[in-house]
């Protein structure tokens, strides 16, 4: 049975500069974002629905902070699920504004602690899927690929050293909160891109997606292939580097009309997870 709820004791804030809520702060600033939150072990969650699954995720939070014409609508599944020992901090939009730097028009905002690093071949050993992300520093593409592979059966998403950080508001945003319970691990930057030896080495099939001519069509990569297999994506613009196409055993072109060059690379992802999926899928 659910537990109870209890009622929703919360702290009213009015200052933006209040210590309270100094962990809300400069949220736009990706550069400073990323210093601090890797000095106080920290990231920050945004939205009704990231909300919901970072309650079932079973990470620890640290405050919630809601703005108060929005707190009836956060109240019941707060009430429900949130440890009561979790401070719950709520202020006008203007202070909401002032302290993070942008209108949060989502409401709701929450402090989480970053879990522990996983490793490569941790993730390896129990996945039969993986994607493999290369340079992808685009937060939102970052964050639809973590979505997309959710949804479409890929069991870990490895990001190689230039990859932006997933654990950054705008991705777990945009992935809707996916990145909370998508396994994944980082590989070093002494590692790439030789790790794609060590992923072969561990029984994958690397493919690499790649817009290029001479690769073979994606539908008939899949035909030939089965898991383990990692999918490999390069960053928006320049794809995937030569070094890393090299170490590849397949390259697989999505065919598209004359005159389309490439897809975004979050689209693209999505196609190459749905022709690779498990047959499971409902």
């Amino acid at each position: 049975m659910p537990a109870p709820s209890r009622p929703l004791a919360t702290v009213t804030v009015t200052d933006p500069d209040d210590p309270r809520i100094s962990e809300y702060r400069d949220l736009t600033d990706a550069e400073l974002r990323a210093s601090y939150e890797a000095e106080h072990g920290l990231f920050v969650a945004e939205g009704s629905l990231v909300l919901t699954r970072l309650l079932m995720s079973g990470l620890r939070i640290r405050s919630v902070l809601v703005s108060t014409h929005q707190l009836e609508q956060h109240r019941g599944v707060l009430e429900r699920s949130l440890d009561p020992t979790v401070a719950v901090y709520a202020a006008p939009q203007a202070v909401l504004a002032g302290v993070s730097g942008f209108s949060v028009h989502r409401g709701v905002l929450a402090a989480v602690d970053r879990p522990p690093p996983r490793s490569m071949s941790e993730l390896l050993a129990t996945s039969e899927r993986v994607v493999v992300c290369e340079a992808i520093n685009d937060h939102e593409n970052l964050g639809s690929i973590f979505r997309n592979a959710s949804a479409l059966g890929i069991d870990a998403v490895l990001l190689d050293p230039r990859c932006s950080d997933p654990w950054y508001r705008r991705c777990v945003r945009v992935s809707i909160g996916h990145v909370l319970t998508m396994p994944h691990a980082r590989i070093g930057a002494e590692a790439w891109p030789s790790a794609l030896v060590d992923i072969a080495g561990a029984g994958y099939t690397v493919v690499a997606l790649t817009p290029a001519p001479s690769a073979e069509p994606i539908t008939t990569v899949a035909r030939s292939v089965h898991p383990p297999l990692a999918l490999m994506v390069g960053a928006e613009g320049p794809g995937l580097s030569d070094g890393a196409l090299a170490l590849a055993q397949h390259r697989a072109r999505i065919p598209m009309t004359t005159g389309t060059d490439s897809l975004n690379v979050a689209a693209a992802s999505a196609v190459a997870f749905h022709c690779f999926a498990p047959t499971n899928l409902t």
